[in-house]
């Protein structure tokens, strides 16, 4: 089963910061899709949620350098 999570991230300001945090989830295992929104600081995640979990999800984005405001 794909569970779908739409976070607010902030500090996210180019096309770097989209590449970073897209390898940053990739790695994790479970993630099947990442849409990174820059203008409206959105990350929508797909992800197997018997591999990976949210906070998962959050941590990795955090330890990339950017900072997790919350679900949207």
């Amino acid at each position: 089963s794909t569970q779908r999570v739409v976070l607010r991230v902030a500090g996210m300001s180019c096309h770097h910061c989209v590449a970073t945090i897209e390898k940053a989830l990739y790695a994790l295992p479970g993630v099947q899709g990442v849409k990174i929104d820059l203008a409206a600081k959105r990350v929508e995640v797909l992800f197997a949620p018997e591999r990976v979990s949210t906070g998962d999800i959050r941590h990795a984005i955090v330890d990339a350098g950017y900072e997790v405001q919350g679900v949207l």
